[in-house]
């Protein structure tokens, strides 16, 4: 169903997919926009056990994609170094190719915004943690992506200084 990557050098184990995943901090969606174009947009996530969450506004072009056509893909890169002088990049990415659901159960709601909200400060305390998911739980909407396939690469420069051979 999904395709295999031509440069098996290259491919990034699943636990280092994972990784790439855990230490992001933002990543590109992709659905089938309006009239059948693509749609791609930035926006902050969390990953957890094949799942990943995001959140967004009640209404807009994601949304509406979504409920459209559930199967999205979303990429995030965990390096892009410039190197001029080779005229490549030395580069890390991982994509993923899931089915969206747009979450309607008040407790999966709250769950999926705690989870998002721990990622990006793990420090809070769980009573303000508590006190900005009610305030905000009306105007949100949470985005759960069950993922279906998770692949990663990287440039062949830094498959060789991994491999101690550059």
């Amino acid at each position: 169903m999904f395709r295999e990557m031509r440069r098996k050098n290259q491919i990034l184990s699943q636990a280092e997919c994972l990784a790439v995943l855990d230490r992001g901090t933002s990543g590109v969606l992709a659905v089938q926009g309006d009239g059948g174009w693509p749609y791609a947009v930035p926006l902050s996530y969390v990953y957890e056990d094949g799942r990943l969450w995001f959140h967004c506004a009640r209404t807009g072009h994601k949304l509406d994609a979504i409920r459209r056509e559930p199967r999205v893909s979303f990429c995030v890169v965990d390096q892009d170094q410039v190197v001029p002088q080779e005229y490549t990049t030395y580069f890390r990415s991982v994509i993923l190719f899931g089915r969206a659901r747009v979450l309607e159960d008040p407790a999966e709601v709250r769950a999926a915004l705690e989870k998002l909200a721990r990622r990006y400060w793990p420090g809070d305390t769980p009573e303000h943690l508590a006190a900005v998911a009610e305030k905000e739980l009306p105007a949100v909407t949470m985005v759960e992506v069950a993922v279906e396939h998770l692949s990663g690469k990287e440039a062949k420069e830094l498959v060789r200084r991994r491999r101690g051979l550059g």
